[in-house]
């Protein structure tokens, strides 16, 4: 596949991909929006309400704490006792330490004089007969007043109980702090524009308010009905739009209003609208970039894939050519040692006819004879080199010998005589003598050894140097193999061993001899590592297991 149709697939799957990620997104990111608006609404009002109902249970006990105050005193005093001034400033003070709304507390016979005063006014000896809260109280009981101007000439309510005592009846009256019961009912104010405040049956405040204005002025609200659930009303006030939270109290003829602006209160949610526009951006902006590297990414490893395949199939090819050339080198192996045979038996028979004297008087012997060693030195070379190709070209099948592992190094290195040499690279052997030998498979190891000196003379070069040492440690023995070449760049010094990495140029490696290293060495219980090192080069470390280490070392341990 060229590079022009991989650009146009990379294309055609971003644009699908976005298709089908960003439509759903903004879609999503809209629904939830009105739907959290919507939700958001409805939780208002039912936080108004809950919050209206929890504030006029607060009031009412607040009233009726009072009320139970002012009848534990009333009830557990006579008439005689409480209407003598000094007990009255001593009970006075007892209420007072244990709760600041009271301002003042009066006792009153049944005639409705003022018996008995206790506060900051002058209104002892006033006669409240015509007041409507004394008239309250004697037909009620108790009685709790609207707030009214008074004798005081300042807004105030009062509580008044009754109390008959043989006969007699009198009223204890206490007046409300105005300032406590404000702040009461102005604490559930939210916003700028919420209010909070009591209205009595004629809509007049008994409460300030932050809208509606002072103490008995009237307050502007819609038609509503009183009673004993919350009402909740929503209507324009002077283009305002408000919301109130209306509930009547227990105690007296009075209902709590809360007021609340809803784009106030809905303000987090009209300011997150647009953090959901500027997050809906940058999600679709970051899908989209995702998407592009992911693309880019599939894409790349697609053209990675097709060019794996095809060096895949070149090694297949190039395995079946080896495969080939592996037996037709045994056949070579066989048809060359055959002449070899007859020239190593026709020089021993000149040898023997040299010896026998056959050859007496020929001037040229010497010449003669060191041809002949010439030929048994050559024909033995030879040998040699058929008798490796034969081991080297059999079948690779598991198999467990006892092997020598110096011995097999020194062999092994044998076949790269020649380059050695020829590139004049310096190889030293540091072999431990007293090595045990292992049970492996003596082919597959020779290879691992074989591929590790190839790479490893690639990466000297010329004029450089390997060496090679073997050790034993624990359970396992070692082969160390260092070359002086420039190292493995730290980067990729974990990927050496990935199939098909290569550090070498297109046509001149598979990327697949350390994999096979790698795979030969699991296989057979071992392990292979590779690491720089501090004075420059790389270095390679093959462990082996010993099996059954006893039968070859009989008891003796591996020197350290």
């Amino acid at each position: 596949m060229k590079a022009f149709h991989y650009l146009q697939l990379k294309w055609k799957l971003t644009a699908t991909a976005l298709s089908f990620s960003l439509i759903p997104l903004f879609l999503l990111g809209f629904v939830l929006h009105g739907q959290f608006s919507d939700s958001y609404e409805d939780k208002l009002r039912s936080n108004l309400r809950l919050t209206v109902l929890n504030k006029a249970d607060a009031i009412d006990m607040f009233l009726e704490e009072r009320v139970v105050q002012l009848q534990n005193i009333a009830n557990t005093n006579f008439f005689s006792e409480i209407s003598n001034q000094e007990k009255l400033n001593s009970l006075f003070d007892a209420i007072y330490s244990t709760s600041n709304s009271f301002i003042d507390l009066g006792v009153f016979d049944q005639h409705g004089n003022h018996v008995a005063y206790c506060g900051p006014y002058d209104l002892k000896n006033i006669n409240y007969q015509d007041q409507r809260w004394f008239n309250q109280a004697m037909l009620k009981g108790v009685f709790i007043s609207d707030v009214f101007m008074g004798y005081r000439n300042f807004p105030h309510f009062v509580i008044a109980v009754k109390r008959r005592e043989q006969g007699r009846t009198w009223i204890l009256r206490a007046t409300i702090d105005s300032d406590v019961f404000n702040s009461l009912v102005s604490n559930v104010r939210t916003g700028q524009l919420g209010d909070a405040y009591l209205i009595n049956s004629k809509l007049l405040l008994q409460t300030s308010s932050r809208r509606g204005g002072d103490v008995l002025s009237k307050a502007i609200l819609p038609d509503f009905s009183p009673g004993g659930n919350v009402e909740i009303i929503k209507w324009n006030d002077y283009g305002t739009g408000m919301v109130a939270g209306i509930m009547q109290l227990n105690m007296v003829d009075w209902s709590l209003v809360v007021l609340e602006n809803p784009e106030e209160e809905l303000s987090p949610v009209i300011r997150d609208q647009s953090l959901v526009f500027v997050l809906l951006f940058v999600c679709a902006l970051m899908i989209s970039i995702g998407t592009y590297f992911v693309i880019t990414s599939i894409v790349r490893k697609l053209m990675t894939a097709d060019k794996e395949k095809s060096l895949m199939d070149a090694t297949v090819m190039q395995s079946s050519k080896m495969a080939s050339l592996g037996k037709m080198a045994a056949g070579v192996a066989h048809e060359v040692n055959n002449p070899l045979s007859i020239i190593r038996e026709s020089a021993g028979w000149i040898r023997d006819m040299i010896s026998d004297g056959g050859f007496e008087g020929v001037k040229d012997l010497p010449n003669l004879e060191e041809a002949l060693g010439d030929i048994e030195r050559h024909v033995e070379r030879a040998r040699s080199v058929t008798h490796r190709m034969l081991g080297f070209a059999r079948s690779m099948e598991p198999a467990q010998d006892d092997v020598d592992l110096n011995q097999l190094v020194r062999e092994t290195v044998s076949f790269l005589d020649n380059e050695i040499l020829y590139r004049t690279i310096w190889v030293t052997y540091d072999l431990s003598p007293d090595l045990p030998s292992i049970s492996t498979d003596f082919n597959q190891v020779q290879q691992v050894v074989l591929n590790l000196m190839e790479n490893a003379i690639d990466a000297v070069g010329n004029d450089g140097s390997i060496k090679l040492s073997t050790r034993c440690n624990g359970d396992f023995v070692e082969l160390e193999i260092t070359d002086s070449g420039p190292g493995i760049p730290p980067e990729i010094l974990s990927k050496v061993f990935d199939p098909f990495f290569t550090t070498k140029s297109a046509g001149e490696g598979t990327g697949l001899g350390l994999s096979i290293i790698y795979t030969i060495l699991t296989r057979v219980g071992g392990s292979v590592k590779a690491r720089n090192l501090p004075e420059g080069g790389a270095q390679f470390i093959v462990r082996l297991p010993l099996v059954n280490r006893n039968i070859y070392i009989q008891e003796e341990s591996c020197p350290e």
